[in-house]
């Protein structure tokens, strides 16, 4: 993220001496030199210190939050905002609303929420903020606390606020809360006032309505003290008051003799989760030179399986880490949390029944996460494909590796949900915002499939090779920056010398879609004429093979004029370069140096990479 320096408006007077015009013409230097300075990048950064004491009796808890706010913007804050989740579960909050009003409801919420009774809604109240011992004043409007600074904060300078707050956990509707249907006692997600994010964009204090998020990266210490008869699990390695222990220290036996203490620490990450149950299993296995894994899971009939899957999570980390960039944190979690699947930093939530190649995939996306959501860390509620979308590739790519498939598209049912979704008439733009799409299914499929298929597709646009050296560079330069999809396609440009934002823009803003055709072959003396045909709306660069009769085999590259340039030559089979194909033309005719007799047939991207809606016309067969 960049802040560009603007011009100021200039009053123009007469100069009354040489020292004026001397005065102007360096003061307009120094602002013509700032104008084309590099771009400065900053963050902010949070340090949280927080105490927890959970009553499991009434599932309320009591907190006290130490907040060191650093504000590295070039901006000075008068206000901060703060969400506050918990207080979407409660009847007629925006989720409530959303959740019985939009036309396809999520079936996990529906109506769930607004039939909650007055112990089971999720609530915070504030009881004490600070700033810098100054008291504040502060409105909540759902989910979110706006705060009026006592003191603005200056770019450089921080501020530390203090707060006393006492919540109580909803009934499980959606991520968060108690009793869930697997009986995980408290699925702690989402739980605690956490500081909204600020970029170069300005504050990002969007209400919780059931989507995606976007945080401060900072340090956590937290300490949470319960009924001693719980395991806890979650975001960072657990510590001892001396911070030497291995994970997972207990901690120490409290004064009351049925509560315990654990302590966490994580650092250089934008939330904390944790997990607790009386009948959690915990097991430890460590992958090769990579993160300690840890595994909490209730003992039940599928205790087996949660064995068999382990040393599977140890290969899905190496295989991740080879093909897309190295995990930096030194722990990971998986945690049955009971609802689903849902990632959080340095741990996932999952649903601890199903089969074992579910619970592998499940694994796989949630933990893959951590690289995207987690340590590169775009702002999902603006481009949820750009975390979501990411994933379910690097997803499917890894589990193909994992089980030796060699598919030759293992993204195969993300091209047919994003298919089947495209040619629909209330179909929206990738660009929506997370909440805003008129349906849940929009969002899905714009968010998985369609984001999935950019960066698969874009491999058919740039080439295989091409793409993973981009995946590795993007996590290697833009890890803990919160980039844009604009970074990514700007890097991509940079590493393959090719222009790309016309695939960006059609894929992201538009609801263009690719349709190329084969319209007829003819002869033509010792040569064949094929004509093509565009009858999509959205342009792209095409392969064409040919496989003659004597076994062998060419493609026909025809590059799209905005390219630029080409990609290389992909699978080593042999590969003519053609004119390029202008966006504006519907027809191109290819001409090939062999007879039609010698043809056996022609296909348009056999590799499956392009989400050509209509395949049939594709292919041409003798």
């Amino acid at each position: 993220m960049a802040f560009f320096p603007s011009f100021k408006k200039f009053t123009f007077f007469v100069l009354q001496s040489k020292t004026d015009m001397k005065a102007l013409f360096f003061g307009f230097i120094g602002i013509l030199i700032s104008s084309i300075a590099p771009a400065q990048y900053w963050q902010q950064h949070v340090n949280y210190d927080m105490q927890i004491d959970m009553n499991t009796n009434n599932h309320r808890f009591t907190g006290v939050q130490t907040l060191t706010y650093t504000n590295n913007s070039p901006d000075t804050l008068k206000k901060v905002y703060y969400h506050l989740y918990f207080n979407a579960f409660q009847p007629g909050s925006m989720m409530d609303e959303r959740s019985r009003a939009i036309q396809d409801p999520d079936r996990r919420v529906g109506d769930r929420i607004a039939q909650l009774k007055k112990d089971e809604i999720g609530y915070h109240k504030i009881d004490v903020l600070t700033q810098n011992g100054t008291a504040l004043k502060y409105e909540m409007e759902g989910t979110i606390l706006s705060v009026t600074l006592a003191e603005a904060i200056a770019p450089g300078a921080s501020s530390t606020f203090y707060m006393e707050f006492n919540s109580q956990v909803p009934v499980q509707i959606r991520r968060s809360g108690r009793n869930n249907k697997e009986g995980i006692a408290y699925t702690m997600t989402q739980w605690y006032p956490k500081m909204a994010e600020y970029d170069k964009d300005g504050w990002h204090p969007n209400p919780y309505v059931g989507r995606e998020f976007y945080g401060v990266w900072g340090n956590f210490s937290v300490s949470i003290t319960l009924n001693s008869k719980y395991i806890v699990g979650g975001t960072g390695m657990g510590v001892d008051k001396m911070g030497a222990a291995p994970f997972p220290v207990e901690g120490e036996e409290m004064l009351v003799t049925d509560t315990k203490t654990w302590h966490f620490e994580a650092n250089n990450v934008h939330d904390f989760a944790w997990a607790a149950d009386p009948d959690y299993q915990h097991d430890m296995l460590q992958v090769p030179n990579g993160p300690e894994l840890h595994f909490y899971y209730q003992t039940d009939t599928l205790a087996q399986q949660w064995k068999e899957v382990q040393p599977m999570v140890v290969r899905l980390f190496e295989i991740m880490s080879a093909k897309f960039g190295e995990y930096p944190y030194p722990q990971f979690s998986v945690i049955q949390g009971g609802d689903g699947g849902m990632e959080y930093p340095m741990c996932t939530m999952i649903k601890g029944h199903g089969n074992l190649k579910g619970k592998v995939g499940l694994i796989a996306h949630e933990a893959f996460h951590n690289w995207y959501y987690g340590i590169l860390g775009n702002n999902e509620f603006r481009y949820p494909w750009l975390d979501e979308g990411f994933t379910s590739y690097a997803e499917e790519i890894v589990l193909d590796s994992l089980y030796g498939a060699q598919a030759l598209n293992p993204l195969q049912r993300s091209y047919a949900s994003y298919a089947k979704y495209a040619v629909q008439s209330y179909a929206e733009p990738m660009s929506t915002p997370a909440d805003f799409f008129n349906y849940n299914y929009s969002y899905g499929v714009n968010s998985y499939s369609k984001g999935a298929i950019f960066l698969h597709q874009l491999g058919y646009v740039i080439g295989k090779e091409a793409l993973e050296d981009v995946m590795l560079t993007y996590f290697d330069e833009w890890k803990f920056k919160h980039p844009s999809p604009y970074d990514f396609i700007r890097l991509a440009e940079r590493e393959t010398d090719l222009e790309l934002s016309w695939y960006l823009e059609h894929w992201m803003l538009t609801l263009k879609t690719i349709d190329y055709g084969i319209e007829s072959v003819e002869k033509k003396g010792s040569k064949t004429l094929v004509n093509l045909v565009n009858e999509g709306t959205m342009p792209m660069p095409v392969d064409v093979y040919v496989t003659y009769k004597d076994g062998s085999s060419e493609v026909f590259y025809i590059p799209l004029v905005m390219m630029r340039g080409e990609k290389a030559a992909e699978n080593n089979t042999p590969r003519k370069v053609m004119a390029d194909w202008p966006w504006t033309n519907p027809s191109y005719t290819l001409e090939i140096d062999r007879k039609l007799k010698d043809i056996v047939s022609i296909e348009i991207d056999p590799s499956q990479r392009m989400a050509d809606l209509n395949a049939e016309n594709n292919t041409w067969k003798k």
